[in-house]
């Protein structure tokens, strides 16, 4: 690793270490963005990609039956003769159901279908881990969601938000007439679309609201939520997809279920059939002829600033791969990551396990109860490197019809969502699998599951620049150790927190340690509320489950570092801002800005160093410098 400019650090220590990079980094057309996860996506697509192309050449054979029928349908996603010559003949039945529809009692008896179908619906049913009994899987109820990508986008003074409406508007108005809608006919859709989009805004949360967990678990008799609706019958509707009867729902966004009949009534029915067929085409358009694929990107390019659509190469493999993920994942993981990395990965795990509890076992201001039962949660945390020890079952159930057969991309993906639909309706009221992934090993990304207590490392993140034996134990220490101790520090932010050992939402804290942790929260709130980026600023509650995560991380990681002979802090130092390195358009960062829950990678980078004593010693950084924090204002939780 090169040797950094400390003069440079002490003013900006990510500008220090990837300012070179990022003056020659360009953003490619077909990307919003570049930088140190990217850089791992696109070598790993570009490895698959090689790899499966030959199979769908017939160079070489798959490996094992799931991934030969992987291969069928990404031979179907590759051919775009097919595809173009198809058109939007494929989406037509789907668009004839919803334009067939007469009223509510109509819509009732194809509602089962419908659901199994994945079609568009003004509510969703789907089936997880009941948050207060983690060990059996409960019936959850969702609201539809925007067309915008928060409800903040809607408020008066957002510009952004009419701006991207429009381009919505324009966008579906030219696909809703490939699929033989006159212009006329279009626009009314369209602007019937708009109309019942705004009836929903009022009544689900941003994505600030949606960042508290604990406020997802709204459970609701049964009986009552039966009787939201006065034109569905929402029970026989949910005995028509659930093998029992449920005592309760579960509403993320209970304020939707209250409002319901504000929104699904026989005086809007027309004007939600339309959103209905504006969603269906939107949501459909990436599996049809190359011109709506790449038409029906524009809504979404616009957004992050993406100057051009993917190829179609590259939309072929994504498209396949997405609806085949984990037995891609699987692939990947066994033939680019093996046995041995996964046990010498699962060891650093363990090792920054054990880092955790002497610091949870050291801490001074959890009271003796709490901190005992702290440890209890991090003794009973599962562990998940590199890839699943088998593939989930339900992929065994994925035939492809080939084109030959009658099949299409789109009719083999619609029946492909309905086999895993009518997979996840089975599970309810079933344990829950806890050895379950839910990302697969070819994704760059860890995660903590707070209702299974698990943290997740796909074997695609364990490598460079993250984890490498090339690399010394600092310069991994500050990648992959602080990625692993950023996921175990999950289990205690201020979400994770309100779980206990078994994933359940349970109040496991005494009082007074609780309104302490609550205090430090505050302080991570406001170390990151209303920092410049991008033009906007950075909104500390929306970010502050992630920022905990980072602080825990990396002070753990460091204390990991420092304990190996070869210590070296300015190595640990430079490749945690390595990693974050990224460079993005502006209407990307500033999307990012408004719903997600991390901070900017550039300040994920710069920010939490300036918390630990050991950057100021080992840059000799003064209270003279930009970098400088004062002792009183750095934030330490874990």
């Amino acid at each position: 690793m090169a040797t950094i400019n400390q003069a440079a650090v002490k003013k900006d220590l990510y500008d220090a270490v990837n300012g070179d990079w990022l003056k020659t980094a360009e953003i490619p057309d077909d990307h919003a963005s570049t930088g140190g996860f990217m850089d791992l996506v696109d070598a790993i697509e570009k490895t698959l990609m090689h790899d499966f192309d030959a199979m769908a050449a017939g160079e070489t054979e798959p490996s094992d039956p799931q991934l030969a029928e992987f291969i069928k349908f990404y031979q179907l996603t590759k051919d775009f003769k097919q595809r173009d010559a198809a058109g939007a003949k494929p989406i037509l039945p789907c668009l004839k159901q919803i334009d067939s529809l007469s009223d509510f009692a109509d819509l009732q008896q194809r509602m089962p279908d419908w659901i199994y179908d994945g079609l568009p619906l003004p509510f969703s049913l789907d089936v997880d881990a009941d948050m207060k009994n983690t060990k059996v899987n409960a019936l959850f109820a969702q609201a539809p969601g925007t067309i915008l990508p928060d409800k903040t986008y809607y408020d008066e003074g957002n510009e952004a938000g009419p701006k991207l409406l429009a381009v919505y508007g324009q966008m579906m108005t030219q696909l809703l007439q490939k699929t033989g809608y006159s212009e006329a006919e279009a626009q009314q859709i369209v602007d019937d679309t708009l109309k019942f989009d705004r009836l929903i805004v009022p009544w689900v949360k941003s994505a600030e609201e949606a960042a508290d967990y604990s406020k997802m678990y709204n459970p609701r008799d049964f009986k009552d939520f039966a009787n939201d609706s006065k034109y569905l019958d929402l029970a026989a509707i949910t005995y028509s997809v659930i093998n029992g009867n449920p005592e309760i729902v579960i509403l993320p966004e209970p304020a939707f279920f209250d409002h319901f009949n504000e929104v699904i009534n026989p005086e809007n029915f027309d004007m939600m059939k339309n959103w209905m067929k504006a969603k269906l085409v939107q949501r459909l358009s990436g599996y049809l002829s190359d011109d709506m694929r790449t038409l029906g990107t524009t809504y979404s390019r616009t957004l992050s600033g993406q100057k051009e659509p993917r190829n179609q190469a590259k939309s072929a493999y994504y498209l396949a791969s997405g609806t085949f993920d984990q037995v891609v994942g699987l692939y990947y993981g066994h033939k680019y990551f093996g046995e041995a990395a996964k046990a010498d990965v699962h060891q650093m795990v363990e090792k920054m396990i054990g880092v955790y509890k002497r610091r949870l076992e050291a801490n001074t201001w959890l009271s003796a109860d709490t901190r005992a039962k702290a440890i209890t949660k991090l003794n009973n945390l599962g562990i998940q490197v590199g890839y699943p020890d088998k593939l989930e079952a339900v992929y065994t159930k994925f035939h492809t019809l080939s084109a030959a057969d009658g099949g299409s991309v789109l009719s083999n993906a619609l029946a492909f969502g309905r086999i895993a639909r009518k997979d996840m309706f089975a599970k309810w009221d079933q344990p829950t699998d806890r050895t379950r992934w839910e990302m697969s090993a070819d994704t760059v990304n860890a995660y903590y599951h707070p209702f299974m207590n698990i943290i997740v490392f796909p074997a695609a993140i364990l490598q460079a620049p993250f984890y490498s034996l090339e690399q010394s134990s600092s310069a991994n220490y500050g990648g992959i150790g602080a990625v692993i101790a950023h996921e175990i520090s999950h289990a205690f932010d201020n979400n994770g927190a309100l779980f206990d050992e078994f994933g359940n939402l349970h109040n496991w804290w005494t009082e007074a340690d609780s309104a302490h942790f609550k205090e430090l929260a505050k302080s991570m709130i406001t170390e990151f509320d209303g920092l410049d980026f991008a033009g906007a600023k950075v909104n500390g509650t929306l970010t502050v489950s992630e920022n905990i995560a980072d602080a825990g991380g990396l002070s753990c990681a460091e204390e990991a570092a420092k304990s190996e002979p070869d210590v070296d802090l300015s190595a640990f130092f430079t490749n945690w801002a390595m990693v974050w390195r990224m460079k993005a358009t502006k209407q990307y960062m500033q999307l990012l800005l408004s719903i997600d829950v991390h901070a900017p990678a550039k300040l994920r980078a710069n920010v939490q160093p300036k918390n630990l004593d050991d950057f100021y010693t080992t840059f000799d950084i003064t209270a003279a410098d930009p970098m400088y924090l004062a002792p009183d204002q750095r934030v330490k939780i874990w």
